[in-house]
């Protein structure tokens, strides 16, 4: 099982997202959760994985101070549609425009890990295919003013209501949509 074969190992995952935090629960890893504050800023160059790849590395970077035991996971999801990142919602006007953008359409969902130790790191990715049927205004709003999903790249969650009702299909992990490709995160760590 890979929680023997990380015992040696501090696995630190700097996140505060509930739902990366129950991936590694339900992988039954031990890990502390450290989270450091950093600008999410990108330069505008960056496309698709490249923004997400960058922001992962980044998160890494602010922990100047890993120890020789420690693996340091690192994650960051965008919505990517029609050449723009889509990122959380700052407002419910924004959620509005977000789901009106998404409705009907398909649009990929890119999540990067990176895996960082004293001596490595690792970048990896993920892509998924989603496709929403036409959302009418009022099951936006309904889901909007119900879930309220501020905290979620793209402003919804696969997961919840919207996910039941308005997901027509998926190409790819559903975990990766989530926000973590735990099939590759289990693969990587696998190599310690």
């Amino acid at each position: 099982m890979l929680s023997t074969k990380l015992k040696k190992y501090n696995l630190i995952l700097a996140s505060g997202s509930p739902r990366r935090q129950q991936f590694l629960k339900d992988l039954m890893l031990d890990f502390t959760i450290e989270v450091k504050e950093v600008e999410e800023i990108y330069p505008k160059d960056l496309k698709g994985s490249e923004i997400t790849d960058f922001l992962a590395e980044l998160k890494a970077n602010a922990f100047n101070n890993l120890k020789n035991n420690d693996i340091l996971i690192t994650s960051d999801t965008i919505v990517w549609m029609n050449g723009n990142a889509i990122g959380k919602p700052k407002d419910r006007n924004d959620a509005i425009k977000i789901f009106k953008e998404l409705s009907g359409k398909k649009h990929q969902v890119i999540t990067s890990i990176c895996i960082k130790t004293i001596n490595e790191t690792k970048i990896i990715n993920d892509k998924t295919n989603v496709y929403f049927k036409e959302l009418s205004d009022k099951e936006i709003a309904f889901y909007i003013d119900n879930f309220h999903p501020y905290d979620k790249a793209g402003g919804y969650g696969i997961q919840d209501w919207i996910g039941y009702i308005g997901v027509e299909k998926i190409e790819g992990s559903f975990f990766n949509v989530m926000g973590l490709p735990v099939h590759k995160l289990y693969t990587e760590l696998s190599k310690f």
